[in-house]
């Protein structure tokens, strides 16, 4: 008799600027960390507070643009924060 062995569940999350649900390792996750600096996630691991976006840069702007990543952060971002995002996020 062969064990079945069990699917595994992948993760879901949704893109702040599409709405689009797809797998966590699709999207890249930009993070507020304790400390209150914002900034992109290559890992997915870092602590604080994440937003996932799709790594379209029409996503990142549309997010920025209706303040949905500020929503979804908790904060206000700075022009030089979100000129640092945009930078980390596209390479």
């Amino acid at each position: 008799m062969a064990k079945k062995r069990k699917k595994r569940k992948i993760p879901q999350r949704m893109c702040v600027g599409c709405g689009t649900g797809r797998d966590k390792r699709e999207l890249v996750r930009i993070v507020r960390t304790p400390e209150g600096e914002v900034q992109v996630d290559p890992t997915g691991k870092k602590s604080g507070r994440g937003a996932y976006l799709c790594p379209n840069p029409d996503c990142l702007q549309e997010a920025l643009k209706r303040k949905k990543l500020d929503r979804a952060l908790k904060t206000s971002l700075s022009e030089e924060t979100v000129a640092q995002i945009r930078v980390e996020f596209e390479a």
